[in-house]
């Protein structure tokens, strides 16, 4: 039997105060990241945003195996973020997220706000963050790019099981022992991350081969991405 590990927490895995205080938190990002998105979406943000939000949700439905038992899927925070922009990123995840919750029982209603907080703010802020420390690298041809986002994909990653940890540690079930789930969480999200970097660069590269012009990350570089690697 393999089990599922990806970040969504279950109902009743953090107590009813952390549960409201996350839900807040997400409320809150969201709003934001609303206002924000409005000044990014163009002629071409927008039916890329409705691409990203529905690649994601299909990929989602995939798991891959990282340990004996055990398989992960694609968060898909650095690859929104690298393609649409942190904000609008921020809410094709949140728009996943919440039609896996409701949709499919993947991850519980009253954990969706921790799960919002840490896959669609978090993955997505971190990601992009990551990307754009690295644009001078990804900007110089496909092989730079493709590293950039798997090198954010994996990070963003990483980062969001922390906030998970975070999570557990402020009001998770005292039935586990805080640093027995801190350790199993972030080792597992750190194989996953490498698999979130494999398809997150598959991705990015797969679209910038065919219209770069559509990737957020590489808006107003100096120079256009040279696509065809050197001889």
């Amino acid at each position: 039997m393999t089990t599922s590990v990806a970040m969504h927490m279950s109902d009743g895995l953090l107590n009813a105060p952390t549960s409201l205080l996350f839900g807040a938190v997400a409320v809150l990002g969201l709003a934001i990241a609303t206002v924000r998105a409005r000044l990014d979406l163009d002629d071409r943000t927008a039916p890329m945003a409705g691409l990203v939000a529905a690649f994601i949700f299909a990929v989602q439905m995939l798991n891959f195996p990282v340990l004996p038992g055990v398989s992960g899927h694609l968060l898909g925070g650095a690859l929104a973020a690298i393609l649409v922009g942190p904000w609008t990123g921020a809410l094709c995840v949140t728009i996943v997220l919440v039609l896996q919750s409701l949709l499919f029982a993947d991850g519980g209603l009253t954990a969706l706000g921790a799960n919002v907080t840490n896959m669609a703010l978090i993955g997505t802020a971190v990601g992009y963050l990551v990307a754009v420390a690295l644009r001078q690298l990804a900007v110089k041809n496909r092989i730079g790019l493709v590293t950039v986002a798997f090198v954010a994909a994996f990070v963003n990653t990483v980062v969001a099981s922390l906030g998970f940890v975070l999570e557990f540690a402020i009001g998770g079930d005292p039935a586990f022992a805080l640093g027995g789930v801190a350790g199993t969480v972030v080792g597992v999200h750190c194989l996953i991350g490498i698999g979130e970097g494999i398809i997150t660069a598959l991705t990015v590269g797969a679209v910038a081969a065919v219209r770069p012009d559509l990737v957020y990350l590489l808006r107003g570089t100096a120079r256009p991405l040279v696509v065809k690697e050197a001889s």
